[in-house]
């Protein structure tokens, strides 16, 4: 809609706006229509209309079969149009059109905004399917011709009472009419049935609805005052209702085709299992926080346990084989840490590596600094844990081989999203400049504990691949390709 009224029509962005707002609520005004609307909008010359957005109802048959949007027509082609938009009235004058042996009823309600017509929507009803109006159905469509007045008139919609129309209840949900007085005139089946799912043993018609709502829900008084407003209709609020183990979400719509209030619509939807699966979910997720949140106390449980024993131990080897599964133990133990704060099983993994580069960094022999270069972005759990461990060993191998006591050095990892897609693969790179590799190293056989464990979950766990080569005039450069995806 935006590139077809800046391209062809003078409205301005304010004026676009409240189109926007308009279509955002307009489905309703098709439903209780049991018709199709279309929006028309003059040209930037005058000389032709350009449809900028159409809507079918889910009440009824529809009358278009194609797509309006984007058509151009002339003016004097579609008489109503022009009538609607020049003297700014709802014009129902004609005979129902024929389109495909279909009788259609054709009938147009300007759209005013600040006291001028923008635009006429032309409201489309399939009359073969016409038959004597049920109760609802009359209800519906009285609904309807108020909610166009008020358009014809620019009170609706309801400017700053943007609706969120895919969670806000729909005409088919549930519907009670009001009178001024808050008294309901006609309540739908299915709004009938909402409230005795809050605990109502009578009919709704004829009761105040506020009051009635106020005394099905749990109150904090006798009476709670601000509810028996909201469910009256006086203004135009979305609100939630519990009682008797039964959640109703509501939609309060002031009724003044003429200035004057002279009642309410109130859209209503059950949502008692969603609101049961949405709290469900949040004791899940709690659930699993809380489970990581043991997990990290845990490993850091053993970590301090082992620590301990290694300051027992007169054998360095020894020694050095603990404080190397303290750190192992840790950078699991910051994943989990992560996951704790979160609410998915995915985790900004930049943090994480800062951390586990600031751990390994306390084991420098020498003046030897640690720097992160690019982003390794947000990874699934199944991947963060094991590359933890990866970065830890790599970057331990790195600070305890390539630089003796006293070096002065750097240590530089780079992580950079890869193609196909940029969010497919990691190319991770560790380099350092320090002492090189030994003559006749291969890193693929290596015995080393850390660079078996390094090949174990980069091929293995990671589906990735990992390489060790001497670095650019000194020191070594390993380089790490995994999958963002974890192996199945």
């Amino acid at each position: 809609m935006n590139d077809l009224v800046r391209q062809h029509t003078a409205l301005s962005d304010s004026d676009l706006e409240w189109l926007h707002l308009l279509v955002s609520e307009w489905q309703l005004l098709s439903d209780l229509s049991f018709a199709d609307l279309v929006l028309w909008v003059p040209t930037l010359d005058g000389t032709r209309y350009v449809s900028v957005a159409q809507m079918r109802p889910n009440t009824g048959p529809t009358s278009y079969q194609d797509d309006m949007v984007g058509h151009l027509v002339p003016r004097g082609r579609r008489p109503l149009l022009d009538a609607a938009l020049d003297e700014g009235r709802i014009v129902r004058e004609g005979d129902p059109e024929w389109r495909e042996e279909v009788p259609v009823r054709v009938e147009s309600i300007p759209v005013r905004r600040e006291g001028r017509v923008l635009g006429v929507i032309a409201r489309n009803t399939n009359l073969l399917t016409v038959r004597t109006p049920s109760r609802l159905e009359l209800t519906y469509l009285q609904s309807a011709s108020d909610l166009a007045q008020m358009i014809a008139a620019g009170t609706f919609p309801f400017p700053g009472e943007q609706v969120d129309m895919d969670s806000s209840p729909r005409a088919g949900d549930g519907l009670v009419r009001l009178d001024a007085e808050g008294i309901v005139q006609y309540a739908s089946p299915n709004a009938l049935s909402a409230y005795h799912r809050l605990g109502l043993a009578a009919d709704l018609v004829g009761q105040h609805l506020g009051q009635i709502t106020a005394e099905l829900a749990p109150s904090r008084g006798p009476v709670d005052e601000a509810l028996v407003t909201l469910a009256s209709g006086y203004a135009p609020r979305e609100f939630e209702v519990e009682g008797n183990g039964g959640v109703i979400q509501l939609r309060a719509i002031p009724l003044k085709p003429k200035g004057t209030r002279i009642g309410s619509l109130v859209l209503l939807r059950d949502v008692t299992e969603l609101r049961r699966r949405e709290r469900e979910l949040i004791t899940k997720d709690a659930t699993i926080r809380e489970i990581h949140h043991r997990v990290k106390n845990n490993l850091q449980t053993v970590a301090a346990l082992l620590r301990l024993q290694a300051r027992r131990m007169d054998s360095d080897r020894g020694r050095e084989a603990l404080n190397e599964a303290v750190r192992r133990v840790g950078s699991i133990a910051i994943v989990h840490e992560t996951l704790s704060q979160n609410l998915d099983e995915r985790v900004e993994f930049d943090e994480i590596a800062d951390r586990v580069i600031a751990m390994v960094a306390e084991i420098s022999p020498g003046r030897v600094t640690c720097r992160r270069n690019g982003r390794f972005g947000i990874l699934d759990a199944e991947v963060a844990t094991p590359l933890s461990m990866v970065l830890t060993e790599v970057l331990q191998n790195a600070l305890e081989h390539a630089f003796a006591p006293g070096d002065e050095g750097a240590v530089e990892v780079t992580a950079v999203r890869g193609e196909p897609r940029p969010d497919a693969r990691l190319l991770i790179t560790v380099k350092d400049d320090g002492r090189g590799l030994p003559e006749g190293f291969d890193p693929q056989r290596a015995g080393n504990l850390g660079l078996q464990i390094v090949r174990t979950l980069v091929e293995g766990e990671l589906g990735g691949s990992f390489d060790m080569l001497p670095g650019s005039g000194r020191g070594t450069k390993v380089v790490l390709d995994i999958p963002v995806q974890p192996q199945k």
